[in-house]
């Protein structure tokens, strides 16, 4: 009795093309939505429309709406058409390149100064949406860990220059940074009045104050 002939799985580098090239419009097209009408106000199939796409389509070449919104959260903090990992963001570079901590500490908060008001009305929509959707609070939990151990990067980079102060141990200087550069600081700031470029040089001298001996 023969053998059954083994298929090969064979993936086409132009409908590789094809799909990254689906994807990215997908991904233009929600940061476009999400960013002009809000997070709320903008539905996965408007989102299709708009990438020429169907809608199953949105959820096989980046995922459900939450996903769509991390997505567009990368792309926002990376400045690309792509979501960008943190270590290889413009600003991430720049504060390990930084020789003291007073130039990381500062490097870090002019960028969220110029990050924050693009970031926060997203994340704020997407923490609202997480009190009532599965799917949105999985997402907030993600994105808000992901900070935190991006927070003790930051704190161990800060510890390599020998400024941190020594009753402090990284874990708490992650824990100072997370909880001032989170949406929810920013946006009560906001509420009263501060811009960007404010929130960003309180940021700097706080930590600058507070973190180093």
């Amino acid at each position: 009795m023969p053998e059954p002939v083994k298929t090969r799985r064979y993936a086409s580098p132009l409908r590789q093309q094809q799909a990254e090239r689906t994807r990215r419009a997908v991904l233009r097209a929600a940061r476009t939505l999400f960013t002009t009408r809000g997070y709320a106000d903008t539905s996965v199939a408007e989102v299709a429309r708009r990438a020429k796409v169907s809608v199953d389509t949105v959820y096989a070449s980046v995922g459900r709406k939450p996903q769509l919104l991390l997505a567009v959260h990368d792309m926002l903090l990376g400045d690309a058409d792509e979501p960008v990992p943190a270590e290889e963001r413009d600003y991430v570079r720049a504060i390990r390149a930084a020789g003291t901590a007073e130039e990381k500490i500062a490097v870090y908060a002019q960028a969220l100064g110029e990050l924050l008001p693009r970031t926060a009305p997203l994340m704020e929509a997407l923490r609202e949406a997480a009190r009532t959707d599965a799917g949105c609070a999985a997402a907030w939990k993600q994105v808000t860990e992901r900070r935190a151990a991006n927070m003790l990067l930051f704190a161990r980079d800060l510890r390599g220059t020998g400024r941190l102060r020594e009753d402090l141990t990284d874990q708490e200087v992650a824990d100072v940074v997370w909880s001032t550069n989170a949406v929810e600081f920013y946006a009560l700031l906001a509420a009263r009045g501060w811009d960007g470029r404010r929130v960003g040089t309180l940021l700097e001298d706080l930590w600058t104050r507070l973190l180093l001996e």
